[in-house]
């Protein structure tokens, strides 16, 4: 049994995902970040500065978003106009229940006509099940959210604005397989709710912070973990989003993914910040990546990823 995680290599850079900081609208029982309404942590204006200096001087093919709800960012309007100027993808990683929230009435708007990837938290298509991970309520707003998304095109089709659903396991369970649940995703929300959405992200919760909490708290901390090694696969190795992809936390600071970011597992062992990127020699193409145990929960089974299987 593999259970030393083996040791990856980077190779070209084509994703930036910046952590905009840990406030949250929602407290989610699967969140690897503890993120909630009373977080305070968010990232500065200098930085956010930094971020659109090294976006601009980069070849990104990617801004990808998240928080906490990214949205609540004072600065979220202004960072997506200036990448916009780029021609890059943008992303925003959305619960949802943030476009239901007051004030943010019209931000569906403003992402559409920016052309930016909606990649939405919907852990479930039935609503107790979303509920008793999200909490109670969420479910409805969600739906609405949905259909304020569809109304203006969203996930009508391939070639427009997309809008991508992530589906995350309750408990100690592997993801199920992406293409079949996808199916069954758009049947349930189309027949029930008359919702479309491009494509199903399948992610594997990791047992990180307020998760691993959880678990340890029930018992399931050592099954869960020992399931995640049981279920390693090699195949999946070539495929992991660290090989891509930098991770910027909320004070500037690089990484090798969002979970080595909650670890405080600095990129390359260093704390490397923002303005390293703005070095003329800046190039991490062949350098190791931090690996530890929780690298098993992104090569599981059909394995993880920001988006979504890696099969």
């Amino acid at each position: 049994m593999q259970r030393d995680f083996p040791s990856i290599t980077r190779e070209k850079l084509n994703t930036l995902q910046v952590n905009l900081g840990y406030r949250c609208n929602q407290i989610c029982s699967h969140c690897h970040v503890n993120a909630g309404p009373n977080r305070k942590e968010e990232m500065s204006s200098d930085n956010i500065n930094l971020l659109i200096q090294v976006v601009n001087k980069l070849d990104v093919q990617t801004l990808d978003l998240t928080g906490g709800a990214p949205e609540l960012h004072p600065k979220f309007l202004f960072l997506i106009k200036e990448a916009v100027k780029q021609n890059i993808e943008i992303i925003d990683r959305c619960n949802l229940t943030i476009l239901e929230e007051p004030g943010m009435e019209n931000l569906h708007y403003f992402l559409a006509d920016n052309n930016v990837t909606i990649v939405a938290s919907l852990p479930c298509y039935l609503e107790e099940n979303v509920d008793q991970q999200r909490g109670k309520g969420v479910f409805q707003k969600s739906i609405s959210a949905l259909k304020k998304l569809n109304k203006i095109g969203y996930g009508i089709s391939d070639k427009q604005l997309k809008l991508n659903l992530v589906y995350n396991p309750i408990g100690i369970s592997l993801p199920p397989e992406q293409v079949e649940l996808e199916k069954k995703y758009k049947i349930y929300l189309f027949e029930k709710y008359g919702i479309t959405f491009n494509q199903l992200y399948t992610i594997t919760n990791m047992p990180i912070a307020r998760f691993a909490n959880e678990l340890k708290r029930k018992g399931d901390f050592y099954n869960y973990t020992e399931k995640l090694i049981n279920s390693f696969n090699s195949m999946n190795l070539n495929n992991v989003m660290c090989k891509n992809l930098i991770s910027i936390n909320w004070e500037g600071h690089l990484f090798d993914c969002d979970f080595n970011q909650q670890l405080d597992l600095p990129l390359t062992g260093k704390k490397l910040h923002l303005r390293d990127m703005l070095c003329h020699n800046f190039n991490l193409r062949n350098k190791e990546i931090r690996v530890g145990s929780h690298c098993f929960g992104c090569t599981a089974g059909s394995g993880s990823s920001c988006a979504g299987s890696l099969q």
